[in-house]
């Protein structure tokens, strides 16, 4: 039953003599402080297989030894800082996931409604858009079994799975009478990276770092460049509510708008064991201006993302202050499937500057808000007036959005309600414009 206690014992017994034997080599002095150590080591894990004995015999309900151990060696995990941790197959496998950016499964966007799962946008090209899924779907049974129960998490865990096995979903659309939809699943990639235009400003959104962030930041920049054309203002880069991720990503995307100079450097147990990494020449954007948007979500792989552009001049930094997290996690895989997530370095910005606990300082101090309009101040225009004629260009642009897969308010429409956003779109505009004047 102990048979793990008994072989930790061994094993401690073995090293402590095999290291007693060898001080003895080295002369008497040395040995006091080792043996000390080691008999101290001893007599912690004694008191660890004396607690494991007693929980497995007296605890009142039984607790497999697999439980316990992997319990026991999270706790150790967690009690030395809040991102070490232990992951069991089922995190791991989430991990991975989560930083490869692509997944077995029907491709679309979802949230819960009233216990139900409600379809937000079918992601293009995808067997979930193929199958004619639309948004406002609701999705109330897979494989026959309800839905009613299960926390959002749950029902997109069983929606995903390996690829080209099918699925069965059960729909509920507005008007129609309920149907099943069989969709096979297909490789999904999670899409970190959105963008658009409004009207002369690139606006980018980076939700999170994996793996198809950097090709997915190129692809913006080349797309919006293309569809704005020589009356590009500038670039927003909104990082807000962005939780990090992969290290290299980050690195990868400050360098896309950086032409040389460091972008970060981590320093690990041994301060004189600092990696540095510098930018490569070719800023993507030409020196286009660039805002970048930050708020107390926008953490570890964001701030080293917004630390390098500020030190470097490169960007504003428009928002409130960041999360502060300036700590580099190691993923260390283990037996079994299974990976102990551990915090190897601290990083720090170009100028030397760690923002562990105290975040990214915004240039431009902007707290979030709603804007609201002032109805009182409203006075009478064309549109307002019995029999005015149709703006042509406006008809066509509203039953383009109506026929849109996508139900998001678009940039442009958040702006308007946006206060941080609409501070960023505000300034850029009005460089873009003083610098004309200056010019002229």
């Amino acid at each position: 039953m102990h048979d793990y206690i008994y072989l930790y014992r061994a094993t401690i017994l073995e090293i402590k003599n095999w290291i007693t034997r060898l001080v003895l080599l080295s002369g008497f002095v040395a040995l006091l402080p080792i043996s000390l150590n080691a008999s101290e080591t001893y007599r912690q894990l004694n008191l660890f297989g004396d607690v494991f004995e007693r929980v497995k015999s007296e605890y009142v309900d039984d607790v497999s030894d697999k439980k316990l151990i992997e319990a026991a060696i999270n706790g150790m995990l967690t009690s030395l800082d809040p991102h070490s941790s232990f992951l069991d197959k089922k995190s791991f496998r989430e991990m991975q996931v989560q930083t490869k950016g692509e997944f077995g499964g029907i491709g679309i966007e979802v949230t819960m409604e009233n216990g139900l799962v409600k379809v937000v946008s079918p992601i293009d090209d995808t067997p979930g858009s193929r199958a004619g899924l639309e948004p406002g779907d609701l999705i109330t049974h897979l494989d026959g079994i309800s839905i009613l129960g299960l926390s959002l998490r749950q029902a997109v865990g069983k929606m995903r799975g390996p690829v080209d096995e099918e699925i069965i979903l059960s729909i509920r659309r507005k008007n129609v009478d309920p149907f099943k939809v069989k969709i096979k699943r297909a490789i999904i990639k999670i899409r970190s990276v959105r963008f658009e235009a409004i009207d002369d400003i690139g606006y980018i959104r980076i939700t999170t770092f994996n793996q198809q962030t950097t090709p997915g930041l190129k692809k913006a920049i080349s797309q919006l460049r293309k569809e704005i054309g020589s009356s590009l203002s500038g670039f927003i880069l909104d990082l807000r509510n962005n939780p990090g991720g992969l290290l290299n990503q980050a690195i990868s995307v400050s360098d896309i708008f950086l032409n040389h100079g460091e972008i970060v450097s981590t320093r690990g147990r041994d301060p004189n064991n600092t990696a540095r990494v510098h930018a490569k020449p070719g800023d993507l954007t030409d020196g286009s201006k660039l805002i970048v948007l930050i708020n107390t979500g926008s953490a570890s792989a964001s701030e080293i993302v917004a630390g390098a552009l500020q030190d470097h001049r490169r960007a504003i930094i428009l928002g409130t202050q960041s999360f502060g997290k300036g700590s580099v996690q190691t993923i260390v895989p283990l037996s079994n499937d299974v990976a102990m997530r551990l915090t190897t370095a601290r990083y720090y910005t170009p100028s030397g500057k760690s923002i562990q606990k105290t975040g990214i300082s915004p240039d431009i101090v902007v707290n979030a808000a709603k804007i609201e309009k002032n109805e009182r101040s409203k006075q009478r225009r064309e549109a307002d007036l019995r029999g005015a004629l149709e703006n042509i260009d406006e008809k066509k642009r509203k039953n383009k959005q109506h026929k849109s897969k996508d139900v998001r308010p678009t940039a442009k429409e958040r702006a308007s309600t946006d206060y941080q956003l609409a501070r960023a779109v505000d300034l850029l505009r009005g460089l873009s414009l003083l610098k004309k004047r200056i010019v002229n």
